[in-house]
């Protein structure tokens, strides 16, 4: 079964203190779905068409996982505390294995 994938990418983020309580709910919902941080920040190179931007990417063992932590109450939550905090692109796409 192919894993999922959420990729997000901050555009700007105009709110520190909501991406920080965001971050901490965040975690705390995707736990019981068995997500796992492959990356969040760090050093970033981009080429063609990209922009530097902050990106976090985040794995579940299936695809179906990955939509229904987003979709869970625990993650809206979170979703509620990050509001208009950050301008960022957020999407869920299957791996190939």
């Amino acid at each position: 079964m192919p894993k999922g994938y959420w990729v997000s990418v901050y555009r700007t983020i105009t709110d520190p203190e909501k991406l920080a309580a965001y971050n901490e709910l965040a975690r705390s919902a995707l736990r019981p779905w068995g997500a796992r941080t492959l990356v969040r920040g760090g050093r970033v190179e981009a080429y063609d068409a990209g922009t530097a931007e902050r990106t976090v990417l985040v794995e579940f063992d299936s695809f179906e996982q990955a939509v229904a932590a987003r979709e869970s109450a625990a993650y809206q939550e979170a979703l509620a505390a990050l509001a208009d905090g950050v301008e960022r692109d957020f999407r869920i796409v299957e791996g190939l294995d």
